[in-house]
């Protein structure tokens, strides 16, 4: 199994002030990742290193995701919405007889 996931705790930025040190230790120990409220909004959080390499290579691969979608919005701006669903769908039919024909061959005739 994995690694145990800490604890998120949340705390009041006066707080945090006066623990700041002990919490930065708990962080780095994974004891903890720290919410920290100004005025009972969330403004901003204090996780560990490993939180934030994480959270990068997600922003990173999103960011490669959606200039995927961005590159075939750009290469279809001029086709109706109608007929991209259309195509769509003949497309996913085709895909979906192709994968039943592989699973159910047709009977050899002899």
């Amino acid at each position: 199994m994995g690694e145990r996931q800490p604890v998120t705790e949340t705390m009041k930025i006066s707080e945090v002030r006066g623990q700041l040190n002990t919490l930065v230790n708990r962080v780095y120990r994974k004891e903890t990742r720290v919410l920290v409220e100004k005025s009972g909004i969330p403004v901003a959080a204090l996780v560990s290193t490993d939180d934030l390499q994480r959270l990068n290579q997600l922003d990173a691969e999103r960011e490669v995701d959606f200039a995927v979608i961005d590159e075939m919005r750009t290469a279809f701006k001029d086709v109706p919405p109608e007929e991209i669903e259309r195509e769509a769908a003949r497309a996913l039919a085709e895909v979906r007889a192709e994968i039943r024909a592989e699973r159910d061959p047709a009977p050899i005739n002899h």
